[in-house]
């Protein structure tokens, strides 16, 4: 906006502008659009939902395989095992109690052994 300090009292400055503004106009029309335009915008914006189309397609793909990957692992997980099977299914105190068992009866075979061969001594 001017300032009517510096407008001149006979309008001189308004008109001055709005001559400048008719030469800008005038120096630069308003371009028309080609015929080519809308179809070259509409190849642009195909262009793009295909790349994008590819990549959602691509991701979709890799989900649906780790989806099939994690499936097939928690299924292998869960299969029982034929071997080290009392290892992996019992708690560390039925191991220890299972041990301790067999060091018992480990234990009590050479007390026998030793008793009959006390009493087979003359």
């Amino acid at each position: 906006m001017l300032r009517p300090e510096r407008e001149a009292p006979d309008g001189r400055l308004e008109a001055e502008l709005s001559r400048l503004f008719v030469e800008y106009r005038e120096s630069l029309p308003d371009p028309d659009p080609a015929p080519e335009f809308l179809p070259g915008v509409w190849q642009r914006i195909e262009a793009r939902r295909t790349s994008s189309r590819d990549l959602r397609r691509l991701a979709s793909g890799f989900l649906t395989a780790a989806v099939l990957v994690s499936v097939l692992m928690g299924i292998f997980l869960t299969l029982p095992n034929g071997h080290g099977g009392a290892f992996y299914s019992n708690t560390y105190l039925e191991l220890l109690a299972a041990d301790q068992a067999q060091e018992d009866a480990a234990e009590v075979e050479l007390v026998r052994v030793e008793r009959a061969a006390f009493e087979a001594a003359p």
